[in-house]
């Protein structure tokens, strides 16, 4: 039988395994030396390398500015923001500095930054600490942003964008974490920028990350009873994100629905679907369906955050929809 590791754990090995190989690597953020993190994730590293895992101020501005000057000097800083929802508040450092410095400096000097940061909803943690945050960074060009769906995947993800010479915005989601799948012992990578076909199908293309995923292949499951055949494409790499793997999906089926936890407005699947209708619009067959959280910050009660988020019976009809087309 396979090695199975939870999500937090996979990503937990992947940052004893890249400190191993590479001596540049180091840890900075809140509570991630001792504690080993508000989720766990660091557990163990300080002990190995107690100077590489240092504890800061709660200052999201000085563990990004720390970090993107370190990334300058050449090193590779790990920064963990305990939640997404206070990049926020290290905003100007990550679009204005870290982002910008390759293109301000002609491709001389380099940022290979990670930002690690839990994000979603669906584990009661309410206003503050639930937002998914892909679209506030996703007109930032020089920015990676990776948020990876699967145990093996962040794992590999993670390493991959480590050695990155690139700034990465490394979104890990909260619900995940004790997800178990199967995860090599080894050291070892994935592509950035590569979107990853999950399911083939032939009647519609869907794309989703992270837990919309596995919202998605309830959908695939329960109409595949009905004769509707899914393709399930998991972006990875939300920005820059895999056009020709989307394009090649919707030329075979020639209908798209998106789904995506954050709001509707200015969401990442709105940017997905333009990018359909102007490259492969002669190819559908039906309109371009979005089906994301409402447009609403995240309550904390547990009946109206349920209701916040996608739901299986809207993604199903969309679904019917477009295939009546």
């Amino acid at each position: 039988m396979a090695r199975k590791l939870s999500y937090g754990m996979a990503i937990n090995e992947a940052l004893h395994q890249i400190m191993e190989r590479d001596e540049r690597v180091f840890i900075v953020g809140e509570d991630v030396a001792q504690m080993g993190g508000d989720f766990g994730i660091t557990k163990g590293i300080w002990e190995k390398w107690p100077k590489r895992a240092r504890d800061t101020a709660l200052s999201e501005q000085a563990i990004i500015g720390l970090s993107a000057g370190a990334a300058l000097c050449g090193l590779k800083p790990v920064a963990e923001i305990m939640f997404a929802d206070f990049l926020g508040v290290c905003f100007d450092q990550i679009v204005n500095n870290a982002a910008k410095l390759n293109y301000m400096f002609q491709g001389k000097a380099f940022c290979g930054l990670t930002i690690r940061s839990p994000q979603g909803p669906g584990t009661r943690c309410a206003y503050h600490h639930s937002a998914n945050v892909e679209a506030w960074f996703f007109n930032t060009p020089g920015l990676v942003i990776v948020a990876p769906s699967s145990p093996y995947e962040a794992k590999g993800l993670l390493n991959s964008a480590i050695k990155s010479d690139n700034p990465v915005l490394f979104l890990e989601h909260k619900k995940l974490y004790n997800v178990k799948g199967e995860v090599p012992e080894e050291y070892y990578e994935l592509p950035l920028y590569e979107a990853k076909v999950k399911r083939e199908g032939t009647d519609v293309t869907v794309i989703a990350n992270q837990t919309m995923v596995g919202l998605a292949n309830q959908a695939a499951s329960i109409l595949d009873s009905e004769g509707i055949s899914l393709e399930i494409i998991d972006p990875l790499t939300i920005f820059p994100y895999d056009k020709e793997t989307i394009l090649n999906s919707v030329a075979k089926t020639s209908r798209l629905v998106v789904v995506h936890e954050g709001p509707k407005v200015g969401g990442w699947g709105a940017e997905f679907s333009a990018m359909v209708f102007e490259d492969a619009f002669e190819y559908l067959s039906a309109p371009v369906k979005r089906i994301t959280s409402i447009d609403t910050p995240v309550p904390f009660a547990p009946c109206l955050e349920d209701r916040v988020m996608p739901q299986l019976d809207e993604l199903l009809e969309a679904c019917r929809e477009v295939v009546k087309c």
